[in-house]
């Protein structure tokens, strides 16, 4: 009596264990076990189903279709359980509402897939009825950053001044016997009372020989030498000394003031540059010593004898004017101020430079009218202050054009071309234009401006009207 009651006992819990979740009115009566009966193909459901497939369940379903049972979820008749009148199940409806977990699984999946599976497309965009381009998404590319993209250039390949890249690691003796160009003695001081920085240059010596490709040099032993004083940044404002001829170590002792505050004087550098004049050509560049103020006692002041080193400026700039233009539209004259001019080139040794302006008004391609102002002696920073008048109908103003031409008087032979620069319809560069086209928006009153020289041939090359005149 003890085994069947065993046997009865254990298959209950048995059952009770296996039908959980399998129907909603377990919950009540399982103890009862008289809902759901197991079988051989019946699991236990834990959780939800798996993302794919397991390989046993395949199995099962494939063994399933080879005899023809598999049903899909319309197909299977899902009775609706009715219970006894008592809440028992019958054995009929029990067994009614019993299937397979395999087929169970197979109806859920029939219903949702395992694993979804995306199809990536080009996107397409485009207007109806007209034609599609396909987009591929961009490669991506590997970025770099700043170092590893400037890492690959070396700046003393792309430096202005190639020869100074390993300058400040030399001493001046090494400086001197690399370059050979020679050495030049000067000295600085700041007046704190005054507020102004006073550069003497005293001296030079072993200066190179001149080197020039013009036949018509009659003296090719001795340079003809001179300095040219700055504070960079700012090259316009600069000092220059008389020129000592015919020798290789001229003596100067010139002194030159800075009017500067003391604060912004250590904030620049003083730039020296050593020039050969020549009369028959351009004047050449021998070489240049830069010395930062911030590294020297300015107020305590020194004497420095420095090596010089080559620049990269080979010619030294011809020189500015300043001019003045203004427009009547109702008397049809445009009025011209020559005021002034600085640091043109010299062109006399001993007296500098006899400096007078050339202005010419060229209609077209038509020289019209010609106008100069006087000569100042032995200067290269004249004051002229002197005003022309043309006569230029409205209608004729946008066809005109002004030629200012530099020119040192020379009483013995042909003046020296100093500089030239055009300015209206044939302007010679960028800022001669701005000049004319802030005249025309602006009648009746004076513009000013600063313009710095061209050579002849850079003003034939680029305005018509510079070939026109003489």
């Amino acid at each position: 009596m003890l085994e069947p009651l065993n046997e009865g006992f254990l298959s209950r819990i048995s059952d009770l264990l296996l039908c959980r979740w399998t129907c909603r009115h377990c919950c009540q009566k399982c103890y009862e076990s008289s809902c759901c009966q197991s079988s051989e193909d019946e699991v236990e459901i834990l959780g939800p189903f798996p993302a794919q497939t397991p390989p046993w369940l395949m199995a099962s379903r494939s063994s399933d279709k080879d005899g023809d049972s598999v049903h899909t979820a319309s197909e299977v008749p899902l009775t609706p359980r009715t219970s006894s009148p008592d809440g028992r199940r019958s054995s009929s409806d029990t067994s009614k509402s019993t299937y397979s977990l395999t087929r169970r699984i197979s109806s859920l999946e029939s219903r949702r897939p395992s694993s979804p599976l995306i199809d990536i497309k080009p996107i397409e965009f485009g207007v109806l009825s007209a034609k599609k381009e396909p987009i591929q998404p961009s490669v991506l590319r590997r970025t770099y950053t700043p170092d590893d993209y400037f890492r690959k250039f070396e700046p003393r390949l792309y430096s202005l001044d190639s020869s100074s890249d390993d300058v400040d690691s030399l001493t001046d003796e090494e400086i001197l016997s690399k370059y050979q160009l020679g050495m030049l003695h000067f000295s600085t001081q700041y007046d704190l009372l005054h507020n102004h920085l006073t550069v003497r240059v005293i001296e030079a010596r072993d200066l190179p020989p001149p080197i020039s490709h013009d036949g018509s040099r009659q003296d090719m032993a001795h340079s003809n030498p001179y300095v040219k004083i700055c504070l960079l940044p700012d090259q316009k404002n600069s000092k220059q000394t008389g020129v000592k001829r015919k020798t290789q170590r001229p003596v100067f002792e010139e002194r030159y003031t800075f009017e500067i505050p003391f604060l912004e004087a250590q904030r620049r550098t003083l730039l020296l540059t050593v020039v050969d004049f020549d009369k028959f050509s351009r004047h050449c560049v021998i070489g240049k010593v830069s010395v930062p103020l911030c590294e020297v006692d300015l107020v305590k002041g020194g004497h420095w004898w420095k090596a010089l080193i080559p620049s990269s400026q080979n010619e030294v700039e011809l020189g500015e004017l300043l001019l003045s233009l203004n427009y009547l539209p109702s008397a049809g004259r445009l009025n011209v101020d020559v005021i002034r001019a600085k640091q043109l080139l010299q062109t006399d040794v001993s007296q500098g430079s006899d400096p007078f302006v050339k202005i010419q008004l060229v209609h077209g391609l038509k020289l019209v009218k010609t106008k100069k102002t006087s000569f100042l002696r032995g200067t290269i920073d004249p004051f002229y202050n002197e005003s022309f008048s043309f006569k230029v109908p409205q209608e004729e103003l946008e066809n005109a054009s002004l030629v200012f031409t530099v020119f040192g008087h020379n009483m013995k032979s042909s003046n020296d071309f100093i500089g030239r620069i055009v300015i209206g319809q044939y302007s010679s560069g960028a800022s001669e234009s701005n000049h004319w086209r802030r005249m025309l928006n602006t009648h009746r009153t004076a513009v000013e401006q600063w313009h710095s020289l061209r050579s002849r041939a850079e003003c034939d090359r680029v305005s018509p009207a510079s070939l026109e005149v003489t």
